[in-house]
This record gives C-alpha cells, structure tokens and sequence, in this order.
C-alpha cells in the first residue's frame, strides 16, 4: 500500500473512531470468507460495520482520535464493529457472541461503549439482554408502574373526601329543614312578681311607693312632737 493510500486510509478510522461512541473489537483469525461475510451481514441488521484493519494504521488512529483504550485490544490481526448512532449494541454484541460460539474460532477482545472500555466477559454479558424493543418496553412498565400507583394513592383521598363533604352538606341541608329548637321560657322579673301579690281594690289605684315613704315621715314627724 502507497503511502497517500495509507494516509487516507488513517484519516477514515479517525474520522469513524470519532464518531462512533460505541464500538467491538474481535480477533477474527480462523473465520472463512462465508462466515465473514455472514457476520457482516448479522452485524450492518443491527446497525454496526464491520471492518478488518491493520493494527499499525489502527494505533495512528487511535491517537490522533484521541481513543486510547482502543491501544490495548490491537494485538493480533483484529476487526472492529463501528456501531452507527442509531445502531443496537446488544443485537451487535449478540451477532459476534453467536459466531464465537459457532464457530469456536472468533475471538472477542472487548470494546468502547460511550467512551468506556468494556472487556470481553461484559460484551457477552450484553449480549444475553433482551432485544432493545423488549428492554425499552421493560424500562417503561417500570417507570408507569409507580406513576398508575402514584394516582391510585392521590385520587382516593380526593374520592373520600368529596363524599364526607357531600354526606356534610346533606347532614346541614336535614338540619335547616327540621323545627327550630323553642327558647325557653323567660325568668319572670321579681319587682313584677310583688306587685302583682299587692291585692288591688276595684275603683283605687295601688299606692305607689312615693305615697307610702311619705306615710311613714310624717308618722315619724308626730312622735317626735309628742
């Protein structure tokens, strides 16, 4: 290969490492040309490209993209998986776990998931989970789950409470209805009460207090002549 060739050759794995937050690296040594190509195949369904490099043009790469975990998983003839932005890791990582088993010959080193080396035992491990749809769909009856709970909670208090305030206000509308209670009967006042014992004749008016003060005085007045 030129060296203009090489060049260009760099500046497209720097370019894709850049943009790739996520990708899979695997010794491929061993696998024929079918099953090379059926992987790649597996792989672009699940939104990864599949690409054999040469671990040289690969450092310079890595460095000028500044993915430096990706130094440690050049060793041997390797292949990378560049996921796209909308592609589905867990199917990616499903597609070379299968060919490993199948074919006892692929080797998976590990890889990059949004900027963070992951080894070979967590990639097989990602690729035991569910399919995306099935895991996006789990996340969401986990978060609706304590929302459905989160109303059941809030809408029954407001259900009894609009029944106690409607059993109140038929209870006060009962009690409008029925017969005022009777006041009781007025403590009679004594000075009436006296005057009402002094027996009256008919055709003379009850002496009046004035009258019987001045009785009295003047009785007194004749004693004192005496």
């Amino acid at each position: 290969m030129k060296r203009d060739q090489k060049e260009q050759v760099v500046d497209e794995l720097t370019q894709r490492l850049k943009a790739a937050e996520t990708l899979l690296v695997a010794d491929y040594r061993g696998l024929t040309m079918p099953q090379i190509d059926e992987l790649r195949t597996r792989l672009l369904e699940s939104g990864a490209r599949f690409t054999v490099v040469k671990n040289t043009l690969t450092r310079r790469a890595a460095e000028a993209a500044g993915a430096d975990a990706l130094l440690a998983l050049l060793d041997g003839p390797s292949a990378i998986a560049f996921l796209e932005a909308d592609g589905d890791m867990v199917a990616a990582a499903k597609a070379l776990a299968d060919t490993a088993r199948e074919s006892h010959v692929l080797e998976i080193r590990g890889g990059i998931m949004q900027g963070r080396a992951v080894t070979a035992a967590e990639v097989e491990s990602l690729a035991t989970l569910p399919p995306a749809d099935v895991l996006r769909g789990q996340v969401l009856g986990v978060i609706v789950a304590p929302l459905s709970t989160l109303v059941g909670l809030l809408s029954a208090p407001l259900q009894n409470l609009v029944g106690v305030l409607d059993a109140r206000v038929e209870q006060l509308g009962g009690a409008g209805a029925e017969e005022a209670p009777q006041a009781p009967p007025e403590e009679a006042d004594p000075e009436e009460e006296t005057a009402e014992a002094i027996p009256v004749v008919e055709g003379e008016e009850p002496p009046s207090e004035v009258e019987e003060t001045t009785t009295e005085n003047n009785e007194t007045e004749r004693q004192e002549e005496e």
